[in-house]
């Protein structure tokens, strides 16, 4: 009884209404910042192994809890001498994640988003011809079995990648795509990574994904695109050397087995089309405003 006796003395004492304080405005910011907060953490521990961790540690939590409803002292005294070492364990077990958890927040931009527009230039990432030589490039590699891996660069600096490569510089082409990822050649090992409408780097190394939900069939090549979208917002072409298929990773998932359509699609989804048109028609209204503003003196 004593123990069912204490459970109504907490419910009573936190869920009072006479214990609800008075809120401002001030309370209402903080309430949505820990609610973004919470979701964003949450949103990182499902896509990661901590998330069957985080079932067990909400289970061992309810039984702590049931211990504090019924006086379990000894099992309370476990709790408070050990919650030190418990912490530290996880922040060891758990630093690859918190680190690319840290990593994927920096990268989000809260704050300069609201500038990102701004912040734009007004022309293409790339352009429709650019688009039109990777496709056919993927293609032709792809019907004749010969592995490739393009990444291309969005928002993300990829210098740190860049710097791990041989320095091209070259106008997209397929021909060059091809000859790039020919069996037996100089450059064909590694990654290339093309920025704007140029190839910048080839044979570069890229960081390998510890993705376990990724199939086993799948090799090296398929491993580092899945990698450099999971650390950057880069997007990664894998050209499957033992089958030919062509897979996009992006966000660190990895679409298998697209057809020329989905993957001229997702190019074009990069290319920034819609803010160049949008400044544009802008430039063209602003010149035709001059223009009738001059005609009329």
């Amino acid at each position: 009884m004593t123990g069912i006796s204490s459970l109504i003395n907490f419910l009573q004492k936190y869920i009072s209404f006479d214990s609800i304080p008075r809120m401002v405005i001030t309370d209402y910011v903080e309430i949505l910042i820990i609610s973004f907060l919470i979701y964003e953490i949450l949103v990182w521990i499902k896509d990661t192994k901590a998330w069957s961790v985080l079932r067990g540690i909400i289970v061992i939590a309810f039984f702590i809890f049931f211990a504090y409803i019924f006086q379990m002292n000894t099992i309370m005294w476990i709790v408070r001498n050990a919650i030190n070492v418990v912490l530290i364990m996880l922040i060891v077990v758990f630093q690859p994640e918190l680190r690319r958890a840290l990593d994927v927040i920096g990268r989000k931009n809260l704050f300069s988003s609201f500038f990102a527009q701004m912040a734009q230039n007004s022309t293409e990432r790339f352009s429709d011809t650019t688009v039109n030589e990777i496709v056919r490039a993927s293609l032709e590699m792809g019907k004749a079995r010969t592995g490739a891996l393009i990444v291309i660069e969005q928002n993300d600096n990829l210098t740190e990648y860049i710097r791990t490569g041989i320095e091209l510089d070259s106008i997209v082409s397929s021909q060059l795509l091809i000859n790039i990822f020919e069996h037996n050649t100089p450059l064909h090992d590694g990654a290339i990574i093309v920025r704007g409408d140029r190839v910048i780097s080839a044979t570069c190394y890229l960081p390998l994904s510890d993705n376990m939900d990724l199939s086993k069939e799948l090799g090296t090549r398929h491993r580092a695109g899945v990698g450099i979208s999971e650390v950057t917002d880069s997007l990664t072409i894998i050209v499957s050397e033992e089958t030919g298929r062509i897979s996009i990773a992006y966000e660190g998932s990895l679409s298998r087995n697209v057809d020329s359509i989905y993957l001229r699609e997702r190019l074009s989804q990069l290319q920034n089309k819609s803010t160049a048109a949008e400044n544009g028609k802008l430039k063209f209204w602003k010149n035709k405003d001059r223009k009738n503003s001059g005609g009329g003196k």
